[in-house]
């Protein structure tokens, strides 16, 4: 209870930061709701708040970040994902395998962090800032590096949203090639629904199952990270190997709230508040680290992770066209 206790003033504190960042994004989505959460929060960093904050702010930061995850797999219903998926892992297979690519490769080149080079890349790749999100606790990245993440992957969100649809019909794309690549190509689900739905309602609901069906991919991602980190750590501390220590439990339970959304007929009314309780706690991690986030580091180291940003951005929205004119016959 003591425990409890000493918590609850940092996780207020980003609740109440967390409220008018919610009710923002949700009024302009194209800005979307997480990046509004790091924004006031690192506005608030500059005052020099009393220490009985911090146990709670690194609380939510980093542990209610993982359970938030589980609460977003209610959002996903495994049989429109595996339908769409059956038609399309070829495009996800390349676009993803491109952005993981780029991410490492341009990231060395530019002498970006490793921690800050995942995270773009897995940002980019997957489904923006809930794939950081996720990754961000098993590969022990910080504050800085997720903010470094967050905002890149918000600025792309933004663009794409309105260059998407100007670009498909400058090009006379049809709904599905539209769809397939809004929903491979555009990062945040905001964006992706802004992008899909301005172009067509068809190429709209398209672009969203697609976008969910990338969400799956948290789940091998951050397996395969938890091991390769693990192994990691224990090769530098010349210990024993152990997954146990950093092994994502909390996927188990986003696996665990997909299939239950999937197979047992809970009131929609109930998944629905379930996944937007989970977006809203994203939120308020977000606003918390934000709160740990040294604003005028991050101007200054921020231009090569835009770089890094925006050739993955690049690589995958061609990457998604490619694959659909060269192997899929759509394009």
């Amino acid at each position: 209870m003591e425990k409890i206790i000493n918590k609850l003033p940092g996780i207020i504190l980003a609740l109440i930061i967390a409220v008018p960042a919610w009710l923002i994004g949700n009024t302009f989505p194209i800005i979307g709701s997480p990046v509004l959460g790091i924004l006031f929060g690192m506005i608030l960093a500059f005052w020099k708040r009393p220490s009985y904050l911090n146990e709670g702010i690194t609380y939510t930061s980093k542990k209610l970040l993982q359970y938030s995850i589980i609460l977003i797999g209610f959002d996903m219903n495994l049989f429109n994902v595996f339908k769409v998926g059956k038609q399309t892992i070829v495009l996800m297979i390349f676009t993803l395998s491109a952005a993981f690519i780029t991410a490492y490769i341009i990231g060395k080149l530019l002498k970006i962090n490793g921690k800050t080079a995942t995270l773009i890349g897995i940002g980019s790749s997957i489904c923006g800032g809930s794939a950081i999100a996720a990754t961000a606790p098993v590969i022990n990245a910080n504050d800085q590096e997720v903010a470094h993440s967050i905002s890149t992957i918000f600025l792309f969100n933004a663009i794409a949203a309105f260059l998407f649809p100007f670009l498909g019909h400058l090009f006379a794309m049809s709904n599905q090639c539209f769809g397939l690549w809004a929903g491979t190509a555009v990062n945040d689900t905001s964006s992706v629904v802004a992008a899909g739905y301005s172009y067509s309602n068809a190429a709209g609901n398209l672009a969203v199952i697609v976008k969910l069906t990338r969400t799956l991919a948290i789940v091998p991602i951050t397996l395969a990270l938890a091991i390769y980190t693990s192994k990691k750590e224990s090769k530098s501390n010349k210990g024993s190997y152990n997954i146990n220590k950093i092994f994502p439990w909390f996927v188990l339970g986003f696996i665990a709230a997909s299939v239950i959304n999937t197979f047992i007929p809970l009131p929609y009314a109930l998944t629905k508040f379930l996944s937007q309780a989970g977006k809203f706690v994203i939120v308020m991690a977000m606003a918390s680290v934000g709160l740990n986030t040294n604003i005028i580091e991050l101007i200054k180291n921020g231009v090569r992770p835009i770089l890094l940003g925006f050739t993955c951005w690049v690589v995958l929205a061609f990457t998604s066209l490619g694959v659909q004119h060269f192997i899929m016959g759509i394009f």
